[in-house]
C-alpha cells in the first residue's frame, strides 16, 4: 500500500462578515441580567500588538456545573443558556462575552474552553479560562499542575472591581498563553 503525502496546512480564515457573526453571538445570556458576567481581553501577537482579525468561540458549564444540551446557540431566545458563543474581536483585537461564571463540574476548578481562529493560523488553538477565586480547586487542578508557575498564570483570568474577568490571549512570545493539543 502506498502512503500519501500530506498537503501542506492553509491559514485559518479569511472570516467574512455576512456569515459568522450573528446578532447576539457573543450574548450566552442578557447583558445586565442577574446573573451575567463579563468576560473580556485583548489578542495581541508576538510583538504585544493587538490582532484586528480574529474570532473567539467558548463553550462552558452554566453556573451549576451544568453543560447544556440545548440548542439554540445561533438564534438567542433570551433565556435558554446553551454554554456556547462566539464573539470577533474590535480593531484593536478587544473581545467581550457576556456569560455567567461557570460552576464546578465534578469539584474541579471551573474554567470556560475557548478557541481561537486568527489570520496567519494553520490550525484553530484551543485553550481554557480559569476564574481567580477559588485558589484551593486551581490548585488541585491537573492541568494547571502540570504547568510551571509562569505558565500556569496565563491561564487565570484577573476579577475586576464590577465583577468582569478580565484575560488577555497572547499568541506567541514572552507570556505566550498555553494552548492545548488534542493530537
Amino acid at each position: 500500500m502506498s502512503k500519501l503525502t500530506p498537503t501542506p496546512g492553509q491559514t485559518v480564515g479569511p472570516f467574512y462578515g455576512y456569515a459568522l457573526p450573528y446578532p447576539k453571538d457573543s450574548e450566552l445570556v442578557v447583558p445586565g441580567s442577574p446573573r451575567s458576567m463579563r468576560v473580556h481581553g485583548t489578542v495581541t501577537d508576538g510583538n504585544g500588538d493587538p490582532i484586528p482579525d480574529c474570532l473567539l468561540e467558548i463553550w462552558q458549564a452554566d453556573e451549576h456545573g451544568v453543560i447544556s444540551q440545548k440548542t439554540g446557540s445561533l438564534k438567542r431566545d433570551g433565556y435558554t443558556f446553551t454554554g456556547w458563543g462566539r464573539a470577533a474581536v474590535d480593531d484593536d483585537g478587544h473581545f467581550t462575552f457576556t456569560t455567567v461564571n461557570p460552576g464546578s463540574i465534578e469539584e474541579k476548578a471551573p474554567f470556560i474552553a475557548v478557541v481561537v481562529f486568527a489570520r496567519g493560523l494553520l490550525n484553530k488553538l484551543h485553550t481554557r479560562v480559569y476564574l481567580p477565586e477559588d485558589t484551593e480547586a486551581l490548585a488541585k487542578d491537573a492541568l494547571l499542575n502540570s504547568l510551571p508557575a509562569d505558565r500556569r498564570a496565563t491561564l487565570i483570568a484577573e476579577r475586576e472591581e464590577d465583577g468582569s474577568l478580565l484575560w488577555n490571549i497572547r499568541l506567541q512570545g514572552e507570556n505566550e498563553t498555553v494552548f492545548l493539543d488534542f493530537s
